[in-house]
């Protein structure tokens, strides 16, 4: 056949049987639209600090900031002792040093918990009354004079029994108060904590549309995140995954799985020398959550160390290394987020953090820029890598870890390139760029 003939293309079945197979798919593509709405495309922050509600105040952000830049001053006050705490290579030193001093000047918090669980256990119900409400006031004020962090709000205590109604309680004051001061802020953030059922996230859900009734608010408006702290909340009494119920119990309300790494660890029986987010039984809870959470938009946040990094400085440099180690095998398994407990753990976090990012940069830039130039390289990769490598980068411009203009040097694409190719549309992903 001549080079520009025209092919002879014959077909065998009729029009009809693609569309009564359509037809007989039409509720599984809304169910899958429903169930599976993929990534919200919006910024993921890379910790969570929880303050207990006695303890949190207004310059609880700055305080924090101030209090890991002092230890910074005290414990490697330059990039090359910084550097050779934490194993960084020579050309990462300067950078990484560099931006987490300007993060912890700038921004030391991503995203912070007002805590009234654990962190600030049980107290007469004035005070915790009091607590609640002054919280509402203090985070409003913040998002109003621009000192708040990206996202806040706080963690109440669970829907067991015993807490219940203190829980609801202190919601109701919390929320109450927003409104009070001029509405809820785009970055709150809910925690409900040690969830071992679907019907307490259910409970959740109806407490949350009730508030929205009492207050006239579009339904749906808040969403929260469900700590994953005991094993109930892994694995069904019938051997199914009850994390995954969870997510369609809060009806899209949820945004997270929070795993908790002592009160699981406990609830398994490791001993308390062993409890860490890098324990064997961490890990099968963290996949298991990662796997159920995969596509729902439901994003999976890491736990914490509770090794501080105070003291000499020998001890200040040994709870580093550890705190860099764990949340560097985090990000390696796309746990994005984790928590940090004390101000010594923000450098580390934010030298690992920014480390992930610029050490992997100039290979994933290229990358995506051979993808969407179509032109050849050494790796052929498809659309669900473009989204991955594209994640990537508009994760580390979110952080303060990369600048888009050296982003835009590299791959020629603007942010909303980025964005683009990070949240493709559905059935995008089986089409290859070739």
């Amino acid at each position: 056949m001549g080079q520009g003939q025209q092919e002879n293309v014959a077909t065998s079945l009729a029009g009809a049987v693609s569309e009564e197979i359509s037809a007989s798919l039409a509720p599984v593509d809304a169910e899958l639209a429903r169930r599976y709405p993929g990534d919200p495309g919006t910024r993921q922050p890379v910790h969570t600090v929880y303050v207990p509600g006695d303890v949190f105040a207004a310059d609880t952000i700055r305080s924090w900031g101030d209090r890991a830049l002092a230890a910074l001053d005290e414990h490697a006050p330059d990039a090359a002792s910084f550097a050779a705490v934490l194993g960084l290579t020579d050309d990462l030193a300067e950078p990484v040093y560099d931006r987490v001093r300007a993060k912890l000047e700038r921004e030391p918090i991503e995203d912070l918990r007002v805590d009234f669980e654990d962190g600030y256990g049980p107290r007469p119900d004035a005070e915790e009354d009091e607590a609640a409400a002054r919280a509402a006031r203090l985070i409003a004020e913040a998002y109003e004079n621009g000192t708040a962090a990206p996202y806040m709000g706080i963690r109440m205590k669970c829907m067991e029994a015993p807490v219940r109604d203190r829980g609801i309680r202190t919601l109701d004051i919390f929320l109450t108060g927003l409104m009070e001061s001029g509405g809820l802020p785009a970055g709150l953030v809910l925690t409900l904590p040690k969830v071992t059922y679907a019907e307490q996230v259910t409970a959740m859900v109806r407490l949350l549309e009730e508030f929205e009734k009492a207050r006239g608010l579009e339904p749906g408006r808040i969403g929260f995140e469900i700590q994953i702290e005991t094993s109930q909340s892994i694995l069904a009494t019938d051997g199914t995954a009850t994390v995954a119920r969870m997510i369609q119990a809060a009806e899209g309300r949820a945004t997270g799985l929070h795993y908790g790494t002592f009160d699981y660890s406990a609830c398994l029986g490791v001993s308390a020398a062993y409890q860490a987010s890098d324990h064997p039984a961490a890990d099968h809870a963290k996949a298991i959550m990662q796997v159920a959470a995969a596509g729902t938009g439901v994003r999976v946040s890491d736990g914490s160390t509770n090794v501080l990094p105070i003291g000499p400085t020998e001890k200040v440099h040994d709870a580093w290394r550890l705190h860099y180690g764990l949340t560097r095998r985090a990000l390696a398994r796309a746990y994005y987020q984790g928590w940090d407990m004390h101000p010594g753990h923000i450098p580390t976090r934010y030298a690992a953090v920014f480390a992930f990012y610029r050490e992997g940069f100039e290979q994933a830039a290229a990358r995506l820029s051979r993808y969407a130039n179509h032109t050849d390289g050494d790796v052929m990769d498809e659309p669900a890598t473009a989204k991955a490598l594209s994640g990537y980068l508009l994760r580390g411009l979110d952080c303060g870890a990369l600048d888009i203009a050296e982003v835009a040097r590299v791959t020629g694409l603007t942010r909303a390139d980025l964005e683009g190719f990070a949240v493709p549309r559905r059935g995008d992903l089986t089409v290859s760029a070739k």
